[in-house]
């Protein structure tokens, strides 16, 4: 018996290691194996990217659902279903349907709820985590295809956002596709032929709410699966980073395997995250359409608010003074056109150019695996909080009039004070940040030497008094000795000896960077590691 039990066994390894082969000539299979040995590191903060990727999951799911109920049609009905306070009210074909999703349909509230909260919470969880990139300098070398694929997904998002946001045609979302006809006639000279081409004619017609149903559910979600897809393609591809520690370097990465450990993990967030937001779905109520009503040009409803993502669209237009200016009988509406339009593009033009920028100032051309602690590049995160501070203003007056009405305030002194703070709050936050960054540094600096606090004081022989301090532990030290600060440039010179005007610049923006750059006592400056690139991983 076991010398058949050894035949068979040594049958079926043959059998497994002809079929392993046969694959492998037509499939990556050994590759694939290998793959799954791939290590990721672990730190809570980088799960956000992971909440992103599952909440898009959810709203695929609840997204192809829907669209068995949904009728994207802006043929005017009449309303005879469950909910009485609207019977025999005339609205949109796709209004009505709206209603029989939530009312008729058995769990279809529900769905309809779930998709809304995961699409708030994808939106959401795509900004902290470029947050963390930015600041942790995810974003450098060799990651910048990286990042720009990370700001074109929340471009994205907030197109498909506010696309399904207004897909069920009642008064909220039809005031906002309202704004968005504004924002469009506000281009000089073309806005009206780009609102033409975009509406199909004379708002509201009848062609906006089927091709935002075609955006919505085809062309977008089709660009953010690619662009996923690429994403994590070039997370395997490029390694992920890591916080500096005991055994961690440029050149290896320190974590959990693909598999089992880390896809037995990623699975347990994706239930999370599931169940999170059903659970939200079924307590907190979100968008009621039923008590907006059917869209009407002619009604606006009072303090009406949009989706939290483009709030900071909303601030900008309730802040711009009424400016207008009128050329060869062509009205420009600078109130609509800077904050709605030109705001935008300078908003995401700085995100898709800030790796580049920050590599040109600082003459950074190495690979870097390491994640880097925000105290250590108090420009970078002073730079990054005042554009926080920037949005938060906007956010905030994005709803001057529920804030006024609340807090019984002047609706004109409260939208004067989010003006002067839009100018003074970021380059105060700034300067703030970047002094605590710098404080923040040097008193760790001093921790090797002294030793971290215990808050015991005892009483020497002689009568005076000390505290008491324990060894720094080893991750501290190593992730102290792992800083790097960037080096101080020259202005390059031309032949006539005098630096060119670019070089200049580059001169004074690196000196501006590298200020205070220092690490004080009792910390040494690793230096950059030339050629360190994608090595073996732990």
């Amino acid at each position: 018996m076991r010398r058949r039990r050894a035949r068979a066994a040594a049958g079926l390894r043959d059998a497994a290691e002809r079929t392993t082969d046969h694959l492998d000539g037509r499939a990556p299979v050994y590759e694939a194996g290998r793959l799954l040995r791939k290590a990721f590191p672990e730190h809570w903060s980088f799960l956000l990217g992971e909440i992103a990727l599952y909440s898009f999951v959810v709203l695929l799911v609840t997204g192809v659902w829907l669209t068995l109920f949904f009728r994207p049609d802006m043929t005017e009905v009449v309303y005879h279903g469950a909910y009485t306070p609207l019977d025999g009210v005339r609205m949109s074909a796709a209004y009505r349907s709206t209603l029989h999703i939530s009312f008729d349909v058995r769990g279809g509230l529900l769905i309809r709820q779930l998709h809304h909260w995961a699409a708030l919470v994808f939106v959401a969880a795509i900004g902290v985590h470029m947050l963390r990139v930015f600041f942790t300098g995810a974003f450098r070398r060799p990651r910048e295809i990286n990042w720009m694929i990370g700001v074109t997904l929340l471009l994205l998002a907030l197109a498909e956002g506010f696309a399904g946001y207004s897909l069920p045609d009642d008064l909220l979302s039809g005031t906002g596709l309202r704004i968005a006809q504004g924002v469009m006639l506000s281009v000089p000279v073309v806005g009206t032929y780009v609102g033409f081409l975009v509406l199909g004619g004379q708002f509201p017609g009848h062609e906006v709410i089927p091709r935002l149903y075609s955006l919505h559910v085809l062309l977008v979600p089709g660009l953010l699966l690619a662009l996923v897809t690429a994403h994590l393609i070039l997370v395997f591809h490029l390694k992920h980073t890591q916080w500096a520690g005991r055994g961690r370097t440029e050149a290896d990465v320190v974590g959990k395997p693909l598999y089992p450990q880390f896809a037995a993990s990623s699975l347990g967030l994706l239930c999370t995250v599931s169940g999170v937001l059903t659970l939200l779905a079924g307590v907190a109520q979100v968008n009621p359409i039923w008590k907006y009503g059917p869209y009407r040009p002619d009604v606006v409803s009072s303090g009406s608010q949009p989706d939290w993502y483009v709030g900071f669209l909303e601030g900008s237009l309730r802040l711009v003074p009424p400016w207008e200016t009128s050329v060869a009988g062509h009205t420009v509406m600078w109130n609509v056109f800077l904050p709605a339009v030109v705001l935008p593009l300078a908003l995401f033009g700085v995100l898709y150019a800030y790796p580049f920028f920050e590599a040109w100032v600082t003459g950074d051309r190495q690979e870097h695996h390491l994640a880097d602690r925000p105290r250590d590049r108090p420009v970078r995160t002073g730079l990054g909080v005042a554009g926080l501070s920037f949005y938060a203003v906007l956010l905030a007056a994005g709803g001057n009039d529920i804030l006024a009405h609340t807090f019984k305030v002047s609706l004109n002194a409260l939208t004067w004070t989010f003006r002067v703070c839009l100018v003074l709050l970021p380059p105060l936050s700034l300067m703030v940040t970047k002094r605590l960054c710098l404080a923040l540094r040097e008193a760790e600096a001093e921790r090797p030497a002294k030793g971290e606090e215990t808050g015991e004081v005892r009483q020497t022989v002689s009568g005076g008094y000390t505290e008491r301090r324990v060894p720094v532990d080893e991750e501290t030290r190593c992730a102290v000795r792992a800083r790097r600060v960037p080096r101080p440039l020259t202005s390059p010179e031309d032949a006539d000896g005098e630096a060119s005007r670019a070089g200049r610049l580059r001169a004074t923006l690196n000196s501006w960077y590298s200020q205070d750059g220092g690490q004080g006592p009792g910390v040494q400056e690793r230096a950059p590691e030339p050629g360190a690139g994608r090595g073996p991983q732990r």
